[in-house]
C-alpha cells in the first residue's frame, strides 16, 4: 500500500471517530414547553393593591380574587366600578408573549388573551375578577388586661394558653381578630371565668369559615434554644405619612419600643405612639419645651419602658437626655453633659438595662474619623456621673455622622459591644476590655448606610439587629437583619450576599423604605432605626424597625415548642 492510500485511510478513520464519538448539539427548543404564563397580577387604577392569580394546571380560566374591603383593615368596600379599570401585569417565562399586550382590564368582564410559548404554540385564557369576602378567622392576640395576663396562641392546635396556675376572677378580654371577623361569645363585652377552659368561635367575614379556640391555663413548652424556626410573623407595617399622619419629611429619625407602645420621634413635632402589637395609632405626646428641630433629635427606650430623648449637641448647646416614664407623664432632665462644648453627639443613643435599676448608656461622638464614644452607667437607679467615660476603640476606619453602639450588658462596662457604622459599612463585634474589634463582617455596599443596632437576650440566646438604609431613589436596600450572636463562631461573611451564618432572619429587601411608596420621597438624611423587646413571659421576641419617609414595622418571633 502506498503512502497516499495510508494517509487517506487514516484521515477517514479520524473523521469517522469524530462523527460517532461526539454528541449532537442541544436543541435550542426545550423538549417540553413550560406553561409560559405563570400568573397575572392586578392593581387598582391608582396603583394600590397587588392581587395575584396563578395559571391553572387544567382549564383556561384565570380568576383574580379582589378583597371585599380595601385596604383590608378598612371599611372601604370594593365595588364593580373599581374593577372596571384595573392595572394588570403578567409573570412570563422567557420568550413568551401575550396578545393583546397587558396594561388595563375590565375585570367585571371575561378578557380573552392569547399566550404564545417558546415553541410558538398558542393557548387562550379567560381572565376575570371576583370580589371575595375574607375567609380569615384567627385570634391574633389575646390578653386579660385587668389580670395582667397575655395568652400564648398556638395557631396549629387553636389553643390559647394563660400562663398562670389560677385566674381567680371573671375578666374581660382584649383581643385582635382577623379583619372583619366576629367572635362568640365576645369576651371583650362578656366577662368570662378562665379558671375553666373557655371555647371561643371565630367566624370569618364570609360567614362560613370558622375556627374554634380553647383558652386554657397552661405553661407551654419552649424550644431549648432561641427562636423557633419559622415563627417570624409580620404584625404590622404602617406608612408614616398615610397611616400615621406624619407629614413632615426627613425628620423622623428614631423609635422607642416599650411593652405596649412604639414611640416615633419626629424632630420639632409631637411624638406619635402606636400599639406595639397592631401598629394602630393611639395618640400623640406633646414634648413641650423638649420639642425643637435640634432638641428632640432622637429617642430610644430601656427594657423597663422608660423613654429617653436626646438633643443634638453641640448644635443645640450641651448634650442633654430627658426621660419619660409613661405616655401620661412629663419629661424630666436626666443627663446634662455641660462640659461638652466641642464634640458632636446625639444622632444615636442606646441603653442596655433599666435606668431605674442598672443600665449602660452609649452614644457615638462624631469627631470625624475617630472611633470614640461616650458611656454613662446607672447603678441602683442612680446615674454614676453626668460626665461620661470617653472610650476610644480601634479596628475600624471610623465613622462620619452615621453610627450606633450598644452594650451587651447592663452592668459590666467591660462587656463586649456591637457597632454598626458608615462609612466602614460593616458590623463589628468589639472586645469590651481592650476596645479592639474582635470580629467584623465583610463590608457591604457603601451606596447605602447602616446606622442603627440593638441587642437583647431571648430564650438562652443572644441576638443583635442592624439596618441598611437607602438614601436614593434608585437601588435596592432598606433592609434589616437579625443575627444570633450567642457565640462569635458564626460571626463572619457578608450579610448583603447571604453568606453570614449568624443571620437568622432578614426583612424583605427594598419593601419598607420610601422607595416602596409612590410618589417616592427620598430619605435625604439616610436615617432609620431598629429596636428589640421581649414579652414579660419570655415567650415572644419583638423586632421593630423604621425607615424615614417609609414604614414603621413590627415582627414577632416565639420560642413555643409546637
Amino acid at each position: 500500500m502506498n503512502m497516499k492510500n495510508i494517509l487517506f485511510i487514516s484521515l477517514f478513520l479520524v473523521v469517522l471517530g469524530w462523527m460517532t464519538g461526539c454528541q449532537q448539539p442541544d436543541s435550542l427548543i426545550p423538549p417540553v414547553a413550560r406553561m409560559g404564563l405563570n400568573s397575572i397580577t392586578a392593581s387598582f387604577a391608582d396603583g394600590t393593591g397587588a392581587f395575584t392569580a396563578n395559571t391553572p394546571e387544567t382549564g383556561n380560566e384565570i380568576t383574580i380574587q379582589i378583597p371585599y374591603f380595601f385596604p383590608e383593615s378598612s371599611d372601604t368596600q370594593v365595588t364593580d366600578a373599581d374593577l372596571k379599570k384595573m392595572r394588570v401585569s403578567a409573570n412570563l417565562d422567557d420568550n413568551v408573549t401575550i396578545d393583546p399586550p397587558l396594561l388595563y382590564m375590565d375585570l367585571t368582564q371575561n378578557n380573552v388573551i392569547t399566550v404564545t410559548d417558546q415553541r410558538k404554540e398558542k393557548k387562550q385564557y379567560i381572565v376575570k375578577g371576583e370580589i371575595v369576602k375574607s375567609n380569615a378567622c384567627a385570634i391574633e392576640a389575646f390578653s386579660l388586661p385587668s389580670l395582667g395576663l397575655s395568652g400564648i396562641i398556638n395557631e396549629t392546635d387553636k389553643k390559647i394558653s394563660l400562663i398562670t396556675p389560677e385566674v381567680g376572677e371573671v375578666a374581660l378580654a382584649d383581643l385582635q381578630l382577623s379583619y372583619h371577623a366576629t367572635i362568640s361569645p365576645d369576651p371583650r363585652t362578656t366577662a368570662l371565668d378562665y379558671d375553666q377552659d373557655v371555647k371561643l368561635t371565630v367566624t370569618a367575614f364570609d360567614g362560613v369559615t370558622q375556627s374554634v379556640y380553647t383558652v386554657t391555663k397552661e405553661i407551654p413548652n419552649r424550644v431549648p434554644y432561641g427562636i423557633r424556626t419559622g415563627s417570624a410573623k409580620l404584625m404590622f407595617a404602617k406608612q408614616l405619612n398615610a397611616d400615621l399622619g406624619i407629614t413632615v419629611n426627613d425628620l423622623t429619625g428614631g423609635i422607642a419600643a416599650t411593652k405596649n407602645y412604639v414611640i416615633i420621634n419626629t424632630r420639632n413635632a409631637n411624638s406619635v405612639y402606636i400599639d406595639s402589637k397592631t401598629g394602630a395609632k393611639i395618640g400623640e405626646f406633646d414634648l413641650g419645651a423638649v420639642k425643637g428641630s435640634l432638641r428632640n433629635f432622637y429617642t430610644t427606650a430601656d427594657k423597663a419602658g422608660n423613654v429617653l430623648i436626646c438633643n443634638l449637641a453641640k448644635n443645640d448647646g450641651t448634650f442633654k437626655v430627658w426621660k419619660l416614664t409613661s405616655m401620661t407623664g412629663s419629661t424630666e432632665l436626666f443627663i446634662d453633659w455641660s462640659a461638652n462644648t466641642t464634640d458632636a453627639i446625639g444622632r444615636k443613643l442606646s441603653v442596655q438595662g433599666d435606668i431605674n435599676g442598672n443600665a449602660i448608656i452609649t452614644a457615638p461622638l462624631l469627631t470625624g474619623t475617630n472611633q470614640i464614644f461616650a458611656r454613662w452607667t446607672v447603678t441602683n437607679g442612680v446615674l454614676t456621673s453626668q460626665t461620661p467615660d470617653i472610650i476610644t476603640m480601634s479596628g475600624l476606619n471610623g465613622w462620619t455622622t452615621n453610627c450606633d453602639i450598644v452594650s451587651s450588658s447592663a452592668t459590666d462596662v467591660n462587656s463586649d459591644y456591637f457597632v454598626a457604622s458608615y462609612s466602614d459599612n460593616t458590623f463589628a463585634w468589639v472586645n469590651g476590655t481592650t476596645n479592639q474589634v474582635r470580629k467584623k463582617l465583610d463590608a457591604i455596599s457603601a451606596n447605602y448606610v447602616p446606622n442603627a443596632v440593638d441587642y437583647i437576650t431571648f430564650n438562652n440566646a443572644d441576638y443583635a439587629t442592624l439596618n441598611w438604609v437607602n438614601s436614593f431613589n434608585w437601588g435596592a436596600a432598606d433592609a434589616v437583619w437579625l443575627l444570633d450572636v450567642s457565640s462569635n463562631a458564626n460571626f463572619y461573611g457578608n450579610i448583603e450576599t447571604n453568606t453570614c451564618p449568624a443571620v437568622v432572619w432578614e426583612c424583605p429587601l427594598d419593601t419598607y423604605g420610601p422607595k416602596a411608596i409612590q410618589p417616592i420621597v427620598v430619605n435625604g438624611n439616610a436615617t432609620g432605626d431598629v429596636a428589640l423587646t421581649v414579652s414579660d413571659d419570655g415567650y415572644y421576641l419583638y423586632l421593630y424597625f423604621m425607615f424615614t419617609n417609609g414604614y414603621v414595622v413590627g415582627y414577632q418571633f416565639d420560642c413555643i415548642d409546637m
